[in-house]
C-alpha cells in the first residue's frame, strides 16, 4: 500500500494549526503545528513511514506530541483532534483566513457576532455593510474585504513551488541520476533553470548510454513517491513534497535541442520560432530544419542551437522574450554571488535573529564579506522582539566593540526601521545620525490605500538618514501581493535622492522583482543584493537576491554592494548628508 504523500500530511497539521488558533489555543501550540506542517512539506522521504516506525521526531520542528499526531494520521486516517475541531466550526471558516488582513481572531469575532461561516456569507455582510458595526472591524477593513474577494484572494492558491525548495529537490535528483552508471549528461531544464520566483514542476533532460535503464532509475531515488514510464525514453514522478518531475533521455547529438526547448520561457521560444523563420530556419525541439537545404541540423550544445540561429548563447535566466533576442542584443555581464563585498541586511539575537552579533560577524567573515550591518527591527515592528530607542543606543556599544574586535570586516551599526504611515522613521533624526547604516522597510499598516502608500514611501525615501529601501513591496510569494504602491513614483524619487533599493534575499520575498529591479537600474537607482539574514546560516540566502538581479539583467557596476568599503561607503546617503 504507497504511503500518505507528504503534502497530504503536511496539510493536515496546517489545518489543524489554523483550527486550534480559530478556537484561541496558546500562540506556542499554533506555531508547533505551522513549523511542523513545513517541517513535513520540506522532507525529503516519506514521513508517514518515518511516524509508522516512530523516527518522525528525526525531522527538525517534530517533537512526540507530533509523532504521535502523524501516527494517527497515517494509520486510522485523521488527527482526534482534527476531526474534533472541524466537528465544532463550519469548514467555510478556514477559506475565510486566507483573505490578507483577516486573521482567525477576526474570523472568530465575525463568527460569533454576525453567523458568518462562508466566504458567500462574509461577501454578502460586506457589501449590505454589516462589518463596520462590529467593534474592532469598521468600514476600512469592510472594504478590503470587499476587494480582496474581488481579486480573487479567498480561493486556494495554485500549488507552486519557492525556487529554493525545488532547486534542492531537483538538484538532489540530479546529482542521484548523474551517480547511476549509465549516465553520460543530466541537467535541470524548466523554469528552476531560469531561476523563476517560483516553479510548478521539474525538467530534466539527460543522455545515456541505457536510455531505459535511466528513466527506471528515476523511481529509485529516494527523493521519489511515485514513479512511471512516459513513452520511449522518458519518465514521470513525484517527490514527496508532491513536485511533479519529467525526465527526457535523448541522442548525445540532440541534447542541446531539448535543453533549450525545455528550459523556455514559452514566450522566448515563440520569439525565437519566430525570427528563424524570418531566416527560412525551423526550430523544434528535435532539431533546426533548413528549407534550403531539407537538413535538419541537431545540436549537442545549446551554444550550438544559439548559433546556428547567428545568435550569442543567452543566459537562462534572460530568456523571457525582454529585449534578448532583438537585434543588436549583446549578452550583459551578469551580477553573481562572488561578486559581493558585503551584507547591509541582518538580524541578531537583539530583535528576532537567533545569533550574536559575534556569529554574525565571524559568518560574514568566512564568506569573504568585507563589511556586514546589523540592522535589527525597530520598536514599531509590529510582532516578536524589537529593538526600542535605548536598546539600540546599548547596541550601539556594542557592535562598535565588535568592530574595533576584529580585522578585515567592517561591522556597521544599523537599523531596519519601520516606516510608519506618515512615512517617518521609528526613530528620530538624533539617533538615526549616531548609525553607520539605515534601511526602511514596511511592516505595518499594509491596508493603505495607494496614493497614501506611495506618499508615504516618497516620505520615507527623502529623509536624510535612510539609506536604503527594504524589500520595497512587502510581498510573500505564495502568501501575500505586495502592497498598493506606485512603484513609478518609488522609483523616481529612489534616483533623485540617492536611496538605495534592496531586493531581498529570502526565498519567499526577492523583492523587488525582476521587473522593477531592472526598471530601477535602468534610472540611475543603485540596487543591494542582501539576504535579510536571522541566523548565520541564512546569510546564503543572499543567492536569491542575486538570483532576482540576474532574472533582471543586473551587472556588478548596478549593485552598490559590490563596492570594496571605502566605495560603498561613500555611496550612502549619509556620507553626503553629515
Amino acid at each position: 500500500m504507497a504511503e500518505m504523500p507528504n503534502r497530504e500530511i503536511a496539510a493536515a497539521l496546517d489545518e489543524l494549526g489554523d483550527l486550534y488558533e480559530l478556537d484561541g489555543a496558546i500562540s506556542h501550540r499554533v506555531l508547533a503545528y505551522r513549523n511542523g506542517a513545513k517541517a513535513v512539506r520540506e522532507a525529503t522521504q516519506s514521513v508517514g513511514t518515518l511516524a509508522r516506525e516512530g523516527r518522525a521526531t528525526e525531522l527538525p520542528g517534530i517533537g512526540a506530541t507530533l509523532q504521535e499526531k502523524i501516527a494517527a494520521l497515517v494509520v486510522d486516517g485523521e488527527i482526534p483532534a482534527r476531526a474534533k475541531l472541524k466537528a465544532k466550526y463550519p469548514e467555510g471558516l478556514l477559506e475565510i483566513t486566507r483573505l490578507p488582513g483577516v486573521g482567525p481572531k477576526r474570523v472568530r469575532l465575525m463568527y460569533t457576532e454576525l453567523g458568518i461561516d462562508s466566504l458567500a456569507s462574509l461577501k454578502e455582510a460586506a457589501e449590505q455593510e454589516r462589518l463596520r458595526g462590529v467593534k474592532g472591524l469598521g468600514p476600512k477593513f469592510e472594504a478590503s474585504v470587499l476587494a480582496s474577494l474581488e481579486a480573487g484572494l479567498g480561493e486556494a492558491p495554485k500549488p507552486r513551488t519557492l525556487l529554493s525548495r525545488a532547486l534542492e529537490e531537483g538538484e538532489a535528483i540530479v546529482a542521484g541520476l548523474r551517480a547511476h552508471p549509465t549516465a553520460r549528461r543530466v541537467e535541470l531544464a524548466g523554469s528552476a533553470r531560469r531561476l523563476a520566483d517560483t516553479v510548478k514542476d521539474l525538467d530534466v533532460i539527460a543522455t545515456a548510454d541505457d536510455p531505459a535503464a535511466l528513466t527506471a532509475a528515476l523511481a529509485a531515488l529516494p527523493e521519489i513517491e511515485t514513479a512511471g514510464t512516459a513513452g520511449e525514453n522518458a519518465a514521470r514522478g513525484v517527490t514527496h513534497s508532491g513536485l511533479s518531475i519529467d525526465l527526457r533521455v535523448v541522442e548525445p547529438d540532440q541534447f542541446g535541442n531539448l535543453l533549450q526547448h525545455f528550459s523556455g520561457s514559452a514566450r522566448h521560444n515563440i520569439r525565437l520560432r519566430e525570427n528563424a523563420v524570418k531566416r527560412g530556419l525551423h526550430v523544434s525541439e528535435y532539431g533546426i530544419l533548413d528549407d534550403a537545404t531539407g537538413e535538419t541540423v541537431r545540436c549537442a550544445t545549446e551554444e550550438e542551437v544559439y548559433a546556428t540561429l547567428g545568435l550569442p548563447w543567452i543566459p537562462p535566466e534572460l530568456r523571457e522574450d525582454r529585449g534578448e533576442l532583438d537585434p543588436g542584443f549583446e549578452v550583459p555581464e551578469l551580477v553573481s554571488v562572488d561578486d559581493l563585498r558585503g551584507d547591509l541586511h541582518c538580524h541578531t539575537v537583539a530583535s528576532d535573529g537567533r545569533n550574536t552579533i559575534e556569529e554574525m560577524a565571524a559568518e560574514a567573515i568566512a564568506r569573504g564579506y568585507e563589511y556586514l550591518a546589523i540592522t535589527d527591527h525597530s520598536a514599531t515592528h509590529g510582532f516578536g522582539n524589537h529593538v526600542d530607542a535605548d536598546t539600540l543606543k546599548r547596541q550601539i556599544e556594542r557592535v562598535r566593540t565588535v568592530n574595533e574586535k576584529l580585522d578585515g570586516i567592517e561591522v556597521l551599526i544599523g537599523t531596519e526601521t519601520n516606516i510608519l504611515p506618515d512615512g517617518a522613521p521609528d526613530y528620530d533624526d538624533e539617533l538615526l545620525a549616531e548609525l553607520d547604516w539605515c534601511i526602511a522597510s514596511i511592516h505595518t499598516a499594509f491596508q493603505t490605500p495607494r496614493a497614501e502608500m506611495t506618499k508615504r514611501m516618497v516620505a520615507a525615501i527623502e529623509h536624510p538618514w535612510i539609506d536604503a529601501i527594504g524589500h520595497p513591496t512587502g510581498r510573500k510569494l505564495g502568501r501575500r501581493p505586495g502592497y498598493d504602491v506606485d512603484l513609478d513614483e518609488v522609483i523616481a524619487a529612489a534616483a533623485r535622492t540617492g536611496t538605495m533599493l534592496e531586493i531581498n534575499g529570502a526565498p519567499d520575498r526577492r523583492d523587488l522583482d525582476d521587473v522593477h529591479a531592472r526598471q530601477a537600474a535602468q534610472a540611475g537607482v543603485k540596487i543591494l543584493l542582501d539576504s535579510d539574514a536571522h541566523g548565520t546560516d541564512r546569510l546564503a540566502n543572499v543567492r536569491w537576491a542575486v538570483a532576482t538581479a540576474r532574472r533582471a539583467w543586473l551587472t556588478p557596476d548596478d549593485v552598490a554592494n559590490t563596492r570594496a568599503w571605502p566605495e560603498f561607503a561613500a555611496m550612502r546617503k549619509r556620507a553626503r548628508t553629515s
